[in-house]
């Protein structure tokens, strides 16, 4: 008997275009389960991660942002059943390193990330730890749950790195998919006002639905536009979801007396400020972000029941799973085009 197979979109190697293979179907090992996927979101990390920046294991299943129906369960498997609706966390985990005792499961030692260092979901089935998967509630699509858990989760890791409390001003530089959340998320914590900077015209628009202050960085300088709009005080918290050296310095020069700037978005570039202008006369702080933290996930599907982040708007295209089709969203991704984000539906 022939063993049963399943569709797959792989990158090769970095620099090269992802390809489609047929793979042969695993069985889920001890502690692990197997999940047929219903949704994968296409997160701009995975143009970079086809593109080599950002170290892969390769050949490679891309796609990080995951959620599916449990297929099976590996032995010892009792907190989840096949038939579940799941969405995965995508770091798998030691879970008994010093990081990951101390809770910095995103720097554990032993760590790896599903769609960059083992298989992903960009396929028709995939295969984690049990403890990796989070009930996904039924109110809540297949579509979104994946989304939640990169892109949403990315975004409310940054703002509690960046402390964000009731009554800050926040400025979001980058109104893509990170964007969109991170705008509902700092409004739903009673951050007043939130403006988004982006170069988009319809990210800017959607932005202003949200209840965002768009500013248009095609036509003026964002940071004195800011400036400007705040009676020259600045901002209590800028986000930096694009990866440029030059958003980056801006989200540091926009920042009011005591500041916070949460860099998430990924460059190999150097950025350059002015320390005493920036930092030093404004005690204001640079805080990188990586990742995110499992307690954080539980907290956004909470979010989401509660109609507190809402979105069934953010998603604005779904491809099949195919090479082609996906590779022209990454395209589009480098290319900074209109979609906010895409999503994969096997």
């Amino acid at each position: 008997m022939n063993p049963a197979k399943y569709q797959a979109v792989r990158l090769i190697a970095p620099g090269r275009r992802l390809v489609n293979e047929m793979l042969v179907a695993p069985d889920p090992a001890p502690g692990e389960i197997l999940v047929r996927v219903s949704a994968a979101g296409i997160c701009h990390s995975d143009a970079h991660y086809r593109s080599g920046v950002g170290s892969t294991r390769h050949p490679c299943t891309l796609g990080h942002e995951v959620a599916g129906v449990v297929a099976r369960v590996g032995e010892g498997v009792t907190q989840v059943r096949p038939g579940d609706r799941v969405c995965l966390h995508y770091l798998v985990t030691c879970g008994e390193c010093t990081h990951c005792r101390a809770g910095r499961e995103q720097f554990c030692e032993m760590g790896e990330m599903i769609g960059k260092h083992r298989d992903g979901g960009f396929a028709e089935l995939i295969t984690v730890p049990a403890r990796n998967a989070l009930p996904l509630p039924a109110s809540i699509p297949f579509e979104q749950g994946a989304v939640l858990m990169c892109s949403s989760a990315t975004s409310l890791h940054a703002l509690k790195k960046a402390r964000v409390a009731r009554g800050d001003s926040v400025a979001v530089f980058g109104a893509g998919g990170l964007g969109v959340s991170a705008i509902q998320l700092a409004r739903a914590f009673g951050a007043n006002p939130v403006f988004a900077v982006d170069i988009n015209a319809a990210k800017l628009a959607f932005a202003g639905r949200l209840g965002a202050v768009p500013v248009d960085a095609r036509n003026a300088d964002p940071v004195q536009e800011i400036f400007g709009l705040t009676d020259r005080r600045g901002v209590d918290v800028s986000l930096e979801l694009i990866g440029s050296a030059r958003t980056m310095e801006q989200a540091v020069e926009v920042l009011a007396a005591g500041g916070r700037a949460a860099l998430a978005g990924l460059t190999d570039q150097r950025m350059s400020i002015a320390p005493y202008r920036d930092l030093l006369n404004k005690e204001a702080e640079i805080i990188g972000v990586s990742d995110h933290l499992v307690p954080e996930l539980y907290e956004l599907l909470d979010l989401v029941v509660g109609g507190r982040l809402d979105l069934s708007g953010a998603i604005s295209r779904i491809v099949p799973l195919d090479a082609e089709a996906i590779n022209g969203v990454l395209d589009d991704l480098e290319a900074c085009r209109d979609d906010v984000r895409t999503v994969v539906k096997p």
